[in-house]
């Protein structure tokens, strides 16, 4: 059944939003962990959630032509936490650690001649990439945001539920729902909630779960009407350890060559400080199958390292991570973190 999150209660306190939307497998933890977490304990994914003072970094490595760069060492790498060395606790080129993977698609009216192509690719793609350990959920957006799948491993749901988001327009009377009632957007009028969105993927589905985390929006990186800043987006995806993905499909016919378009930039900033990257396919079918075929490589493809940081403090502060390859290689990563609030903060 289709849900949507409840903004209401986010005006107020946006930890009230979990109460709307907690996933079925986190509802199902308690009972099924026990029969689990035997093997999966020693696995540096799982690390993390037991011992919060480990720092874990999931990133891709390339050469000057965007090439993905195997098999180098943790003597490649030297890592530094608000500019001060640290020292690498595990390090591995591991591409199998369970995958969490958050789809949202964008249903607002500047996509209606490009959400067809986006459901079909997308559906192939989630084909591609589960695998029986893997799970998948599907978000669409425009003047709600909606969940139209809930935490699966079904394929076959998950293409379902991409094939629920419509765009809702009526282009009968010309006008388009929450965007000023013409064709081309008017600013501040609530058409696509793109940033709250972002937000409740991260803070709701991904916050609490373990493992590899990533997002792929299918979107023209256009915002119209969130709550919420792009500022919190970010924060959000990195308090939940999420990449992200952003693939730019936009017909750009859509704004009627009045430079409605400014999308792009603030997706940038969204991809590059979560350890992700803006791939712009516009409407063509082969570039959108060949964007998800890139993002299939890369997460099959990244290494894993992680350290204790220097700096104890559970403070809840943000912490830039830089880390460099020896080789000058391109490393793709999230810019930083931040760090867990010990007890006496909470």
């Amino acid at each position: 059944m289709l849900k949507s999150f409840i903004f209401p209660l986010l005006v107020c306190a946006f930890a009230a939003s979990v109460l709307c939307f907690v996933p079925a497998r986190a509802q199902q933890s308690s009972q099924s962990a026990p029969s689990q977490q035997s093997e999966d304990n020693q696995k540096p994914g799982e690390t993390l959630k037991v011992n919060v003072n480990v720092v874990q970094l999931f990133f891709n490595v390339k050469d000057k032509h965007g090439a993905l760069i195997p098999n180098l060492t943790k003597d490649d790498f030297n890592i530094a936490e608000d500019s001060k060395p640290q020292t690498i606790k595990y390090f591995t080129a591991e591409s199998n650690l369970p995958l969490t993977l958050g789809m949202l698609i964008d249903s607002s009216g500047s996509q209606r001649n490009v959400i067809d192509m986006e459901k079909e690719v997308g559906g192939a793609f989630l084909k591609q990439i589960l695998t029986d350990k893997d799970e998948a959920y599907v978000i669409s957006f425009d003047i709600s945001v909606d969940l139209l799948q809930d935490f699966t491993r079904d394929t076959h749901r998950l293409q379902a539920a991409l094939n629920k988001a419509k765009v809702n327009v009526d282009f009968t009377s010309g006008g388009i729902p929450g965007m000023g009632g013409g064709p081309v957007p008017t600013q501040n009028a609530p058409g696509t909630l793109l940033y709250d969105a972002v937000y409740l993927s991260a803070h709701d589905m991904l916050a609490k779960e373990t493992g590899r985390k990533a997002m792929i929006l299918l979107t023209d990186g256009q915002d119209e009407g969130s709550r919420l800043k792009i500022k919190d987006a970010i924060e959000a995806a990195q308090k939940a350890d999420a990449i992200i993905y952003v693939l730019l499909c936009a017909d750009r016919g859509f704004y009627g060559g009045f430079g409605g378009y400014s999308g792009e930039g603030e997706m940038h900033k969204l991809t590059e400080q979560t350890g992700g990257r803006v791939i712009n396919v516009g409407n063509k079918f082969d570039k959108l199958r060949e964007a998800f075929d890139q993002i299939a490589n890369e997460l099959r493809s990244q290494y894993n390292v992680g350290y204790t940081p220097t700096n104890l403090k559970q403070d809840g502060t943000y912490r830039k991570i830089e880390i460099k390859n020896k080789q000058n290689y391109k490393i793709q990563a999230r810019a930083g973190y931040y760090a867990s609030r010990g007890n006496q903060d909470q």
